[in-house]
């Protein structure tokens, strides 16, 4: 699905790996015990050992890493090539197999129906407008049963940041609403230090409110299991500063659901 967004976000990504932004730094220091603290710190997923991981726009090598380290049966699709170079690399220094596929993540058609056992999204939802369409895909290539992990940015706090403190607080300026929100034209690469290196044009982001994420999913069969917001921050941070700013307003939220579609049009009301 190659429209002028996905055109768009894709050669914005390709620029930031260029840069070696963070996310698109491989990940090539794991063990099993630290892949898992990645990717699964909760405990959620259980044994990975032998089964089939769909990595949803999820290149750059970190998430492919942790997974393959713990047995599971990798596959990763992003519409990026820097991104899924990164994964490559990864794998090789691992000694592992993954399969790479250079897709939209609203585009799954070139795998079979109920592939995989577990679909997890990291950070990437944003940068499409309708979440709907990647949600349908997932629904169709997740076996019945299965797992989904999705983190987006938190639709209440989206465009707000630490620039944004008054003296008072983080004051909220923007409609809430689905649409497109305006994050600032750059992001900032930092070195392995935290220093500043470039700026870069970033992908256009869309918030998507809590409604849209949680009745587009529930309604195509998938069930919460868990939520988390990512808070971590510091209370004693000088405000105004990135560190306070997180304790204030949760930046991101992180999600697993069960596909049980079944179960789900079970607990459909009956005619009045």
């Amino acid at each position: 699905m190659a429209d002028e967004i996905s055109r768009y976000n894709r050669e914005r990504w390709e620029e930031l790996a260029a840069a070696n932004v963070r996310y698109s730094r491989p990940a090539l220091n794991l063990d099993p015990e630290s892949a898992k603290d990645m990717v699964d710190p909760e405990g959620i997923m259980g044994r990975c050992q032998g089964r089939d991981v769909l990595l949803l726009a999820g290149g750059g090598g970190q998430q492919s890493a942790a997974f393959s380290l713990l047995g599971a049966k990798v596959t990763v699709a992003d519409f990026s090539p820097a991104q899924l170079a990164r994964d490559q690399l990864a794998a090789e220094h691992y000694g592992r197999d993954v399969r790479l596929v250079e897709t939209d993540m609203r585009d799954l058609s070139m795998f079979g129906a109920e592939e995989f056992d577990i679909v997890y999204h990291a950070h990437s939802i944003n940068f499409i407008p309708d979440p709907g369409q990647a949600f349908r895909e997932v629904a169709r290539v997740l076996r019945q049963g299965g797992l989904y992990y999705l983190t987006c940015t938190n639709p209440f706090t989206h465009g707000i940041w630490e620039t944004d403190w008054d003296g008072n607080g983080y004051p909220l300026h923007d409609t809430y609403a689905d649409g497109q929100v305006d994050c600032g034209e750059t992001w900032d690469v930092d070195d392995e230090d935290g220093e500043v290196v470039a700026q870069i044009r970033g992908p256009r982001e869309f918030r998507h409110t809590m409604g849209t994420l949680i009745n587009e999913l529930t309604t195509r069969g998938f069930v919460l299991l868990a939520l988390w917001e990512d808070s971590e921050g510091n209370p004693n941070a000088t405000p105004g500063t990135w560190d306070h700013f997180k304790t204030v307003a949760a930046p991101w939220l992180r999600f697993w659901f069960r596909y049980n579609p079944r179960g789900f049009l079970s607990r459909q009301p009956g005619p009045a």
